[in-house]
C-alpha cells in the first residue's frame, strides 16, 4: 500500500513532545480561511470530525483527517508533515512553541496510485 500521509523526522519528534505535554492527540486540515490549509494537531477528541472528513493514514500514532473539500484538491499527492520555524495564525498545539507544521506534497506516480489505500470517511 502506498501511504497518503508521511511525516518528517523533526515533526515527529515534536509530535511525541506535544503527546508527553498533552496526551494523544490527532491532526485535522481544512481550506478554510482562518487556518489556511495548515496541519492543525489537537488533544485527540477536541477537534469534531464528521462523515464529510477523510481519513488520509496515521502518523506518529497519530489519526490526520482533512476536509472532503481540501482532499479533491490534493487527493493526487502524497503529503507529509513537517516543521518550520514562525508562529502560525491557528489554534494548533504547536504555536506557543514558535515553530508550527506545514504540508509537503508530491504527485503519486501511475503505480503508486494504484496501490492507493482506499478513502475513509470521519464518523
Amino acid at each position: 500500500m502506498t501511504a497518503r500521509i508521511l511525516v518528517s523526522q523533526q515533526a515527529s519528534q515534536l509530535i511525541d513532545e506535544l503527546r508527553a505535554e498533552h496526551g494523544p492527540l490527532m491532526f485535522h486540515q481544512s481550506g478554510g480561511c482562518c487556518d489556511g490549509s495548515s496541519p492543525m494537531c489537537f488533544p485527540k477528541g477536541e477537534f469534531m470530525i464528521n462523515e464529510t472528513d477523510v481519513w488520509l493514514g496515521n502518523i506518529n500514532d497519530c489519526d490526520f483527517y482533512m476536509s472532503q473539500d481540501q482532499f479533491e484538491y490534493w487527493k493526487h499527492t502524497q503529503l507529509t508533515v513537517d516543521v518550520v520555524p514562525g508562529r502560525g495564525a491557528s489554534f494548533s498545539l504547536e504555536i506557543p512553541r514558535g515553530v508550527r507544521f506545514v504540508i509537503k506534497s508530491r504527485l503519486f506516480s501511475e503505480s503508486e496510485e494504484k496501490e492507493l489505500p482506499p478513502i475513509r470517511y470521519g464518523e
